[in-house]
């Protein structure tokens, strides 16, 4: 099983990427999918969710209105759109997936398939 997170990168303030994560090994496409981040110095922290159809998303609130979570479960995808980036979001972004739950939820514990991360840098 494996998730491989794509799409970081060094951008400015204001700008916006899209990360992408493909899922192999399994079918994900009954799970709950989401993203976490962790910044140099910082404990990891929940950045959004999706539930197994897409119906339900949940955002932390630092990143809520800014980024949009969706997946493509004939793809075996998730997506996170991230718009006016800010110097604060700087981090290593992980792809997550749950073996277990279809619900998005915010606790690390829901998830037990972790991606490698891939680095986003924004500077000010």
């Amino acid at each position: 099983v494996q998730l491989q997170a794509s799409g970081g990168g060094l951008v400015q303030a204001g700008d916006f990427l899209r990360l992408s994560c493909a899922a192999s090994g399994r079918t994900f496409s009954s799970y709950a999918m989401g993203w976490f981040r962790q910044a140099p110095g910082k404990e990891r922290e929940f950045v959004a969710a999706i539930s197994w159809n897409g119906g339900s998303t949940r955002y932390a609130d630092s990143v809520r209105g800014r980024f949009r979570i969706s997946r493509d479960n004939a793809k075996n995808s998730v997506y996170l759109q991230m718009n006016s980036l800010k110097p604060e979001d700087t981090a290593v972004y992980y792809c997550v997936s749950s073996s277990w739950s279809a619900q998005a939820t915010r606790g690390p514990s829901e998830y037990d398939y972790w991606g490698q991360g891939t680095l986003v840098t924004v500077s000010s």
